[in-house]
C-alpha cells in the first residue's frame, strides 16, 4: 500500500511492471526540482512520451506533467543529463522487493545505472557498469556499505519468490512469529499485504509461522505477487493507493494505470504549488483567516454528530454494553489484558466476544462494534460514566463551535509576525542513555545496550538510588537518581524499553532492587555476560506493566524533543505523540512521530523549530523494534 509516507516493496513492484512493459525507451531531459525531487523525459515507439517522476525515499511513478524546473539546474542534474541524455533504457529492474529500482542506460559503448532508493531518507546513484559509483545524490557512509564516489554500489535485495518451495517452508519453520509478522519483516511485505496473504490462503494472522500450511501460504503470496506485475486493478481506498484491491478495502476511486492512481493522490510538490498558486487569486489574511474558521465549525458539526450517534447506540445497545463491561473489569483483576485478548480472540463464537475489535490495554478500554459503529467503551467505568465522556465531548465542540462564530462576527486586524527568541536544550551528560523525569522532577536514566547498562551500574549508580528492570530477556538497566513517588512512571519506561516492546508485547512485569542487591560476582561455576547483572534478594515488583511511550515537545524552559511515560511527558510538553508496540521500524517510526509532532503546530512556529524537532532527535526516544502510533 502506498501512503503519504512513501511506497512499499510490494508497490514498486507494480510500478516496475507496468514501467517496462513502455520499453524500449530513450532518455530525454533530465531535471531536478528540489533536493529530493527528479523527472525524467522518456520518448517511446511511435513518438510516445512519458515523464517519469521520482521523490528519493518516497515515491517513483509516471506523471501527467511535471511541476515547474528551476531556471538553473542543480550540479546534480547536469550530471546525469552529460551522461545518460540520449541513451537507450535496456531495462528496468528491482532489487528483490526492496524499495530501490535500477535503470540501465546504453549510451554509445557503455552501460550506466541510475538507482533509486525509496527507503529512509532516501538517494539517487549512478554508478558505471560494474556499479562504482560515479555520483550519488547524497553522500552516505553506512557500517556495511558506502554511498560514494567510486565506492562500488552493493545492496542485497530479498526477494522471498525466488525461494524454493523447501527454502520458503524453512523460513517459516525457522521463525519464531506468528505469520503475519514473518511475511511483513520476513518477506517485507508489510502489513497490509501480509494480512492479505494470510486471508487468501484461509490462515489465522496470529498462528505460528512454524505451524502453518508453508504451501497454502506460498500459493497466496506467488499469487498476489503475479496480480501485482500483471493483474493490477489499481484504486485508491481511504487507507492508501494499491495496485490491487485487497480484501476489506472500500474502493473510493479507480484508475486505468498505477501511475495514475498515484499521480491522483500524492500532493502536489513544491514546484507544482508554486505554478497553482500562480494561478489562483491571492487572499488577504482576513479571508484566509475566515476560511479557517469556517472548516473548522464544519469539523466541529462533524464531531458533535459523531459522538451524538455513538450516544444513541450505546443506549440502544445498553444491556449487552454493561455486560461487556462487568465481564471485563472482573476479568482484568485476575488476568493480565494479554490473556484477555487471547481469550476473546479464541472465543468469536460468543456474540460479546464477536462485537469487541480491538483491546487497548494501557487505557483499560475495547472498541466495541455497535450497529456498524466503533464505539470505545472504558470497561472500569460504568455505562452511564462511558456516555458521560462521550456528552462532554459533544460539550466541548458545541462551546468551540460558538467560540468560532463568534470569532467570525469579529473582524481579524493583521497581526506583525513575531520573531521567536527560543533556547535549545542544552546537551547534558545523561542524554547519551535513555532518560526521562518524573512528573515530581526526578531524573530516571537507562542503557541503550549493553555497555550502557555496564556503565550505568559501574559508574553511575549510587547507594540511594534505585535499580529497576523488566523482568524479559534483553533491556534498559533502569537508574532511579533519588526518590520518587511515581515509580508507576519508571516501571512502564523499564517494559517499554526492553524486548517485550519488539516482542510486540503490551504488558510487562517489572522489578526495583536496592544498589547494593545488584552484582556483577557469580556463583562459582556460573558466567555473567556483558551489560547482564546478578540481583540477589527480595525485589520489589511492579505486575502487568502497560507498554507505552510519549513523545513530545517541550518549550519551557528549554525547546527539546522528550520522551518517555505518557503522564511524565504530557506534564510537559503542549504537543505529544503516543506510541505503541507495531510494524513500523524505528526510522520510520521517527519520520511519522515528526510528521505528527509537526501537524499540531501551526506552520510558521514548527519552521522556527527545524532545529529542535528533527528526525534525529526524536530517534533518541523511539523503542526498540517495531512501532505505531496510537490512536488520539
Amino acid at each position: 500500500m502506498a501512503t503519504l509516507q512513501g511506497m512499499s516493496g510490494v508497490d514498486l513492484r507494480a510500478l516496475v511492471a507496468e514501467a517496462a512493459v513502455r520499453l524500449p525507451l530513450w532518455v530525454g531531459k533530465i531535471y531536478q526540482f528540489d533536493a529530493k525531487t527528479l523527472g525524467i523525459r522518456l520518448n517511446g515507439e511511435d513518438r510516445a512520451k512519458y515523464q517519469l517522476l521520482v521523490e528519493t525515499g518516497r515515491r517513483a511513478h509516471f506523471t501527467a506533467e511535471f511541476p515547474v524546473p528551476p531556471k538553473n539546474p542543480p550540479s546534480f542534474a547536469m550530471l546525469l543529463r552529460k551522461h545518460l541524455e540520449g541513451g537507450k533504457v535496456l531495462g528496468i529492474r528491482q532489487f528483490g522487493i526492496e524499495r530501490t529500482v535500477c535503470i540501465d542506460v546504453g549510451k554509445r559503448d557503455t552501460t550506466y545505472r541510475l538507482i533509486f532508493e525509496l527507503f529512509d531518507e532516501g538517494n539517487a546513484v549512478l554508478c558505471d557498469e560494474g556499479y562504482t559509483i560515479v555520483k550519488p545524490l547524497w553522500h552516505h557512509r553506512f557500517k556495511t556499505r558506502e554511498v560514494v564516489p567510486g565506492a562500488v554500489y552493493t545492496f542485497d535485495g530479498t526477494d522471498c519468490s525466488t525461494l524454493s518451495p523447501d527454502g520458503f517452508g524453512a523460513m517459516l519453520a525457522g521463525s519464531d512469529r506468528d505469520i503475519v509478522r514473518t511475511l511483513a519483516v520476513g518477506c517485507m511485505l508489510g502489513g497490509a499485504y501480509a494480512e492479505e496473504v494470510c486471508r487468501m490462503a484461509g490462515v489465522d494472522k496470529s498462528a505460528a509461522a512454524a505451524d502453518v500450511d508453508a504451501a497454502a501460504i506460498r500459493a497466496s503470496f506467488d499469487r498476489l505477487m503475479a496480480d501485482v506485475a500483471g493483474s493490477r486493478d489499481p484504486v485508491i481506498t481511504r487507507s492508501g493507493c494499491w495496485p490491487v484491491v485487497l480484501g476489506g478495502e472500500v474502493v473510493r476511486e479507480r484508475f486505468a494505470t498505477f501511475s495514475e492512481a498515484l499521480d491522483a493522490f500524492y500532493p502536489k510538490t513544491a514546484g507544482e504549488k508554486e505554478k497553482a498558486a500562480a494561478e489562483k487569486p491571492r487572499l488577504s489574511q482576513d479571508e484566509v483567516i475566515r476560511r479557517r474558521q469556517a472548516e473548522a465549525i464544519k469539523g466541529f458539526e462533524k464531531k458533535i454528530e459523531t459522538n451524538g450517534r455513538v450516544v444513541e447506540v450505546l443506549y440502544e445497545n445498553y444491556a449487552p454494553v454493561a455486560g461487556i463491561i462487568a465481564t471485563l473489569d472482573a476479568a482484568s483483576k485476575n488476568r493480565s489484558w494479554q490473556e484477555i485478548e487471547g481469550i476473546l480472540k479464541g472465543n468469536r463464537e460468543n456474540a460479546a466476544a464477536k462485537m469487541i475489535r480491538a483491546v487497548h490495554p494501557a487505557e483499560a478500554a475495547v472498541e466495541v462494534d455497535l450497529a456498524g459503529e466503533r464505539v470505545k467503551v472504558y470497561v472500569h467505568e460504568t455505562i452511564e460514566q462511558n456516555i458521560g465522556r462521550y456528552y462532554d465531548q459533544i460539550k466541548k465542540f458545541k462551546k468551540k463551535k460558538a467560540g468560532a462564530l463568534a470569532a467570525m462576527e469579529r473582524t481579524v486586524p493583521e497581526k506583525p509576525r513575531r520573531k521567536q527568541n527560543l533556547a535549545l536544550q542544552k546537551k547534558r551528560w545523561y542524554h547519551r542513555f535513555r532518560w526521562f523525569t518524573t512528573t515530581d522532577g526526578v531524573l530516571v536514566i537507562g542503557g541503550r545496550d549493553a555497555s550502557q547498562n555496564e556503565d550505568l551500574v559501574k559508574k553511575y549508580m549510587e547507594g540511594k538510588d534505585l535499580f529497576v528492570h523488566a523482568d524479559v530477556h534483553g533491556g534498559s538497566v533502569v537508574i532511579v537518581k533519588g526518590t520518587t513517588v511515581h515509580l508507576d512512571e519508571v516501571a512502564q519506561f523499564a517494559a517499554s524499553y526492553s524486548n517485550a516492546w519488539k516482542a510486540g508485547h503490551f504488558t510487562a512485569d517489572v522489578y526495583a532492587a536496592r544498589p547494593d542487591q545488584v552484582s556483577k560476582t557469580p556463583e562459582s561455576g556460573e558466567y555473567v555476560a556483558r551489560g547482564a547483572f546478578i540481583v540477589r534478594g527480595e525485589r520489589q515488583y511492579f505486575r502487568n506493566v502497560p507498554l507505552g511511550v510519549a513523545i513530545g515537545l517541550a518549550m519551557e524552559p528549554e525547546v527539546a524533543v522528550i520522551g518517555g511515560p505518557s503522564g511524565a511527558v504530557a506534564a510537559r510538553t503542549g504537543v505529544r505523540v503516543e506510541l505503541r508496540p507495531g510494524q513500523f521500524e524505528p526510522n520510520d517510526t521517527a519520520r511519522k512521530v515528526v510528521r505528527a509532532l509537526r501537524e499540531k503546530l501551526p506552520e510558521d512556529e514548527w519552521k522556527g523549530l527545524k532545529n529542535a524537532l528533527n528526525t534525529e532527535s526524536v530517534a533518541a526516544f523511539v523503542p526498540p523494534g517495531g512501532s505505531d502510533i496510537a490512536e488520539p
